[in-house]
């Protein structure tokens, strides 16, 4: 039986940062045990704390757990891409995001970008806990709509499988690769410039 390999061991920062950025990686093999009501809540305290416009917090999670009712309906959003390892989940969750302002009702530009940020800190945190957190855009919004009851003024953001870590080697073909080396980044000369837009 294989593991999953060590992010620490793949990658190296061009510049002093924390290690849990390069420890957070989102690798597909789950070994298909629960993840207890406190972990997940952990992972919501965390998400909890994201930056958002004027402390609007306007993201939304809804969950299901593998040994849950609700199981079969979130399962069957997804793709048949990602239906094939995620099965192994302990968890799945949707991310959605407001798209106006509570005070006011008028329209926040900026609702998908604070629904990422608390994405991003549950992310983070699941990394500091060993545990497979990996988001997708593999999956049916309008279906997860409503399936979910999802009102139109919210929009569907993502989807996240949570998982403790699995065998590598149990996924199915043409995943098992995937699993064996975490992703590099570009370098920043690539995504960042002084001045004026000119890449």
């Amino acid at each position: 039986m294989s593991s999953l390999p060590n992010p620490l061991d793949h990658r190296t920062a061009d510049h002093p940062i924390e290690e849990i950025f390069l420890k957070r990686w989102s690798p597909r093999a789950m070994s298909g045990e629960a993840v207890s009501e406190s972990d997940l809540m952990t992972l919501f305290e965390a998400a909890r704390w994201a930056p958002s416009t004027y402390n609007e917090q306007e993201w939304r999670f809804l969950y299901a757990t593998r040994d849950s009712e609700h199981w079969a309906t979130f399962f069957g959003l997804l793709m048949d891409a990602n239906q094939a390892w995620c099965k192994h989940a302990g968890v799945l969750i949707v991310g959605l995001s407001c798209k106006s302002f509570a005070r006011n009702g008028k329209p926040n530009p900026v609702h998908s970008l604070d629904c990422g940020m608390a994405v991003q800190n549950l992310l983070l945190q699941g990394a500091a806990m060993n545990l497979v957190c990996h988001p997708m855009a593999g999956f049916d919004r309008g279906k997860t709509r409503v399936a979910l009851s999802v009102p139109e003024d919210v929009e569907v953001e993502v989807m996240i499988a949570v998982g403790k870590p699995g065998d590598p080697s149990s996924l199915p073909e043409g995943y098992q690769d995937m699993d064996q080396k975490p992703t590099g980044r570009k370098p920043l000369s690539e995504t960042i410039a002084f001045g004026p837009y000119s890449f």
